[in-house]
This record gives C-alpha cells, structure tokens and sequence, in this order.
C-alpha cells in the first residue's frame, strides 16, 4: 500500500500517539476496530489509507482514515476525527481539541 509518510514520519506518529494519546488509541479500537473489549492498544503503524494497533494478545486491528491522505499534516485531523467517532459509537463524551 503507498504512502505519504517516510518511515521517519511513521515512527515520529506511532511514537506521539503512543506517548501521548494511549487512551484515545483504546477508544478508537474498541469503537471502531471492532473489538470493544480490548484492555491495550498500541500504535503499530500508518499509512495513507488508515492507522493499525497491535491489541491484546499481539492481535493487528486496521482502522481505515475514510479517505486517502496525501500528506502529514491531514494525519491529526484524521486521528482527531476516529476518537470522536469513536466517543459517539461508544457513548462517550469527547474531550476537546487534541
């Protein structure tokens, strides 16, 4: 699959939602990834078409972006846009801007 992303910006946004956004990465899997109730998620890779987790037990879980991004700086909003799905899928109230 091609990306937008050098395998430089993939570390740098793994390693971001990883350190920064843990918790939102579990919510966008269990509300999302089909799989509601997994205890960790862990930011595994991402590419133009969405963002992967490795879950419990080592499981792969793609969540797909909804379109294709063609540069970084869409990689946020995309983000952004997946938890607050994912906050609605799952009742829950979303916090604000990231």
């Amino acid at each position: 699959m091609s990306t937008p992303f050098t395998p430089d910006v993939v570390e740098a946004i793994k390693r971001h939602m990883n350190d920064d956004h843990a918790e939102d990465s579990l919510i966008i899997v269990r509300g999302l990834g089909g799989r509601p109730a997994v205890t960790s998620a862990v930011t595994s890779d991402v590419d133009a078409e969405g963002i992967e987790f490795t879950v419990d037990g080592g499981e792969k879980v793609r969540v797909p972006w909804g379109e294709t991004l063609t540069e970084r700086a869409q990689a946020r909003k995309a983000v952004v846009r997946l938890y607050r799905d994912a906050c609605a899928a799952l009742g829950l109230s979303a916090r604000g801007e990231h």
